[in-house]
């Protein structure tokens, strides 16, 4: 326990001292979210409704261009390669 009356782990987690792995090596680690400058401001609930209101959008588009991609090389692979050759047997 710390002697300064904060034992909070949000300042646990900011420390910029030494730290001890499970290996008994000693890490110095500095956290980014250590200083205040490096952290967001706080939102309220209307503005990340607002940022929220259509879902991931775009990871859907990536998504979709990336299985549509692959579908179409799985076929440009069956009707190149598979379908030339004839059946198998």
């Amino acid at each position: 326990m710390s002697t300064d009356g904060n034992d909070s782990p949000a300042s646990a987690a900011s420390t910029t001292g030494p730290q001890a792995l499970a290996d008994s090596t000693i890490e110095h680690h500095v956290s980014a979210a250590g200083r205040i400058e490096h952290v967001a401001a706080a939102i309220d609930a209307d503005t990340a409704a607002q940022a929220l209101e259509h879902g991931p959008r775009g990871a859907l588009v990536l998504a979709s261009i990336s299985v549509g991609l692959l579908f179409i090389g799985w076929l440009l692979f069956y009707f190149v390669l598979f379908m030339p050759r004839g059946p198998v047997g």
